[in-house]
């Protein structure tokens, strides 16, 4: 019998850790090679970890909901041969050890005053940099007492993941917050409105019903409250006319899934035109890292997809710049269905540098969607509508029925000033309107 350490496998670029959802192996269970033993959830998608080998399941590391790092031994499976192994940590643990590790959770926890109101501070502070901050049990005189290192002092996720290292080493100390000075009053003008970062209460009747959000609606709400909270948002609208698309793909549809055998929707008719535009304009392809700008070299669009649970999802498609129109209207195809069908990987959703997304799909004219960080654009697709507009020709204007729909861009006003984020969504409408009627696909 050999004994074999079941891990937690890398997941993709920048997927350090995932949240145990479900054992779908019990302890005595018998387990063959490439078999689900568990299912599991990163901050993107939801998947499952297969065995290596054949064996039987003897030990369960983590339970449900716990939070796993990538390489560790998340559970062990006994084989009949000599099953690769690592080195299997004894299960006793010094006792010593434990109650040292106890006490020093106690006594934090006694340091701390519980629960952790931010509104005392004067210092804005991320969703992100709170949350881990009441995670971690960290006080309001602690986080005040953090060097941060963004713009203008502000703590970063990094500053006060380092600060946490440092505080369990015992490199610094917890700061206690200091009980209130007694203060003279101090006659003003106009009374002072204090900043309250409490939720607005919500009043409930008989009648209603109480939902809780689940995981993945959380993680959406987080982002896209931080987003906005970290990107100057702003929006440039253009109206394109795509009645050239429409009638070539209405001629080659039946065709190109015959030879195909893949359904051509408009989306990657767009993507392909995105990528161009992106390549003209790489001041459009860059993320923000505090005071520096980073320019990607890869041109990878992430697309909105609908996952079965009606929460969004935005897989990325890599090197789309690189792609033809068939390879482009595979990879759309290949990551809608499998966001429809919960078979994302966690790679699928990673390293995106720009987004796409089709509101048009809702029966939207426009939108203003909210920007993917760290990404600095996003395009909204809206619906085509046959509308009544004036055609230019060489013997007059006159009325005629076209095609229209409207690009919606919201850009990052930090980085991105009006010339360039107009400028893209204006060349993203030149390659759309010059599509050419007589190409093949």
């Amino acid at each position: 019998m050999a004994r074999f350490e079941l891990k937690l496998p890398k997941m993709g670029e920048s997927v350090a850790e995932a949240t145990i959802t479900n054992w779908l192996k019990e302890v005595g269970d018998k387990i063959e090679a490439d078999e689900a033993v568990l299912e599991i959830a990163t901050d993107k998608v939801d998947s499952e970890v297969p065995s290596e080998v054949s064996g039987i399941l003897v030990e369960q590391l983590f339970g449900k909901d716990d939070l796993v790092q990538v390489g560790q031994t998340i559970a062990i499976i006994e084989t009949e041969g000599d099953a690769p192994t690592a080195a299997i940590v004894e299960e006793t643990t010094a006792p010593a050890e434990v109650a040292e590790i106890e006490k020093t959770i106690e006594t934090a926890q006694e340091t701390v005053a519980a629960p952790q109101d931010f509104s005392g501070s004067d210092k804005f502070f991320s969703p992100l940099v709170k949350n881990i901050a009441k995670e971690e049990g960290i006080s309001i005189a602690e986080l005040d007492s953090i060097q941060g290192s963004g713009k203008d002092g502000r703590v970063t996720k990094e500053d006060i993941l380092k600060y946490i290292e440092d505080r369990k080493s015992g490199v610094v100390t917890p700061k206690v917050a200091e009980p209130a000075k007694t203060v003279e009053p101090v006659k003003v003008a106009e009374p002072v409105v204090q900043k309250s970062q409490q939720a607005v209460p919500v009043s409930v009747n008989g009648g209603d019903e109480i939902i809780e959000m689940d995981r993945m609606r959380k993680l959406i709400s987080g982002y896209m409250v931080a987003s906005v909270q970290t990107s100057a948002h702003v929006q440039s609208f253009i109206e394109v006319d795509v009645t050239n698309i429409v009638k070539w793909r209405d001629k080659v549809k039946a065709a190109f899934e015959k030879r195909e055998g893949e359904k051509l929707t408009f989306t990657p008719i767009m993507m392909e035109a995105v990528a161009k535009a992106l390549k003209d304009f790489p001041g459009m392809n860059i993320s923000v890292d505090g005071d520096y700008i980073i320019k990607k070299k890869n041109i990878n669009l992430g697309m909105a997809a609908a996952l079965p649970n009606g929460n969004l999802i935005v897989p990325v498609i890599k090197n789309a710049d690189q792609l033809n129109l068939v390879g482009m209207a595979k990879a759309v195809n290949d990551l809608g269905n499998r966001a429809k069908a919960g078979k994302l990987k966690p790679d699928d959703t990673q390293g995106g540098t720009y987004t796409v997304t089709n509101v048009g799909t809702f029966g939207s004219v426009f939108g203003t969607p909210i920007i993917n960080q760290p990404q600095v654009g996003i395009l909204a697709l809206g619906a085509i509508r046959k509308v009544p507009a004036v055609i230019e020709t060489p013997e007059g204007d006159f009325i005629g029925i076209r095609q229209k729909m409207f690009l919606s861009h919201s850009y990052d006003h930090r980085v991105v000033d009006g010339a360039l984020g107009g400028s893209f969504v204006k060349r993203v409408a030149e390659y759309l309107e010059a599509f050419d009627v007589d190409r093949d696909f």
